[in-house]
């Protein structure tokens, strides 16, 4: 595809920037004065064109996510778990509990 992707470009940056980074785009819009400068601050030892240049590179991800060009992971469907399910299995594990503890009892 030729197109550089965000988890690429942020190859330098450590869990805790990319984390920091992605936390301090949700609270400073578009709207924020020095918003780059401020998420610059937060996520450290980064400068304000790399922020930048690091949000470009996700908001053209989004797009080419978006726009199907990038394919989505086949998630396998787990089977649902009915509430009867849930219930049958809790009675189970307390008919073994109390089998185990009257045995238990009986051999004292």
């Amino acid at each position: 595809m030729g197109s550089f992707s965000f988890a690429e470009g942020n190859s330098n940056w450590t869990a805790k920037q990319n984390k920091l980074f992605e936390e301090a785009l949700a609270i400073y819009d578009k709207d924020t004065p020095d918003r780059w400068r401020i998420i610059a601050n937060i996520v450290g030892d980064t400068t304000e064109e790399e922020v930048k240049r690091r949000y470009q590179i996700l908001v053209d991800d989004v797009k080419h996510i978006e726009s199907d060009r990038i394919p989505l992971p086949d998630y396998k469907e787990e089977p649902s778990i009915s509430e009867s399910d849930i219930n049958n299995q809790y009675f189970s594990d307390l008919e073994r509990l109390q089998k185990k503890l009257n045995t238990q009892l009986i051999n004292q």
